[in-house]
């Protein structure tokens, strides 16, 4: 693996859980969303990851036949956890016998995973940020 490798493989990461936060902020501005343009209330969407090779054929990784992994999100899906039903008569979506449907996203697992989320990208920025210095400690090590 080369070193112009390890940008690609954080950028990756960077832009893939960049697009996972974007989804749970969407989720946790819905948290009460009881009717959507679809119909029904707001359905809890989850990014998904798939890994992809990021080499280019070329150097180290190359010759060694092997592939350089990072990732990249492979679509976002609804989740398929139950809707909340709350006995409230009196709000305009109740049903006939009083209950609203309310959105499938939990907050404090949002909160949660909004955490994780942040916590991978830093862990990438800081990943480009160790190499930068590598590389720029090597340089003064030429001079």
């Amino acid at each position: 693996m080369g070193a112009f490798d390890i940008f690609k493989i954080s950028a990756s990461g960077m832009k893939s859980h960049r697009t996972r936060m974007n989804t749970i902020a969407s989720n946790l501005a819905n948290v009460q969303t009881t009717k959507t343009e679809e119909g029904g209330p707001y359905k809890k969407r989850e990014a998904v990851f798939k890994a992809v090779d990021v080499s280019d054929g070329k150097g180290f990784a190359g010759s060694l036949s092997k592939k350089v992994e990072g990732v990249e999100v492979d679509g976002i899906q609804e989740s398929d956890k139950p809707f909340l039903m709350v006995y409230n008569p009196g709000h305009p979506d109740a049903n006939p016998e009083g209950y609203v449907t309310y959105p499938n996203v939990n907050m404090m697992e949002e909160m949660t995973d909004m955490t994780a989320a942040a916590r991978a990208y830093e862990a990438n920025v800081n990943v480009l940020t160790t190499t930068k210095d590598m590389f720029l400690k090597t340089l003064e090590l030429i001079k």
